[in-house]
């Protein structure tokens, strides 16, 4: 007997026995609010997550501060890209400028770049999603150059577990692009 083809058909059994993992995606809220900004082109150059944020388990932080997480909750998507994602949308549709995460799709270079770095974003099971951090928007042509600290929560429901969690990070992310808009790019 051929070792390949059985080793193939051993692992293709063994991943079959194994407990599918459930991915979760963020679910997008409207975006009702607009605001006028000082330029006409962002790049979402950097969003840094803590470690359990950016690994692809849900994690919920217990009252004592332990985080935890079931292996078989995942996001559907790798959290530092989703997030990047999430704010450019957002940015946009709030802005209506041209954003974009990095690296930057156009030939004509963004007029700002915008770094997000996060010292929290984690479901509390107290229902609350948490989101802390600095950002700062650096500017090349010499503009004034801006940073600021955030922090943001949004309630949902713990009962209903990860489908209110990814509700609430979907929540927050906007929170978070319409706090950087305000304060931020203006």
């Amino acid at each position: 007997m051929r070792p390949f083809p059985f080793l193939l058909s051993a692992l293709i059994c063994l991943s079959a026995c194994g407990a599918a993992s459930d991915r979760y995606t963020v679910t997008s809220p409207q975006v009702t609010q607009t605001q006028t900004i000082a330029f006409r082109a962002v790049e979402v150059r950097d969003v840094s997550l803590p470690a359990y944020a950016a690994d692809d388990e849900i994690t919920v932080q217990t009252t004592d501060g332990r985080i935890l997480s079931d292996g078989g909750v995942l996001w559907a998507d790798t959290p530092d890209r989703a997030v990047a994602l999430e704010l450019s949308r957002y940015l946009t549709q709030i802005t209506r400028a041209r954003v974009a995460s990095a690296p930057w799709p156009f030939e004509a270079l963004p007029d700002a770049r915008l770094d997000v770095r996060f010292e929290t974003l984690v479901a509390g099971d107290d229902g609350q999603y948490r989101a802390s951090g600095q950002y700062f928007v650096a500017v090349p042509d010499g503009r004034r150059e801006r940073a600021g600290l955030f922090d943001l929560s949004v309630p949902f429901d713990p009962l209903i577990g990860p489908p209110a969690i990814a509700s609430a990070r979907g929540q927050i992310i906007l929170d978070l692009a319409v706090f950087i808009a305000r304060n931020g790019l203006r």
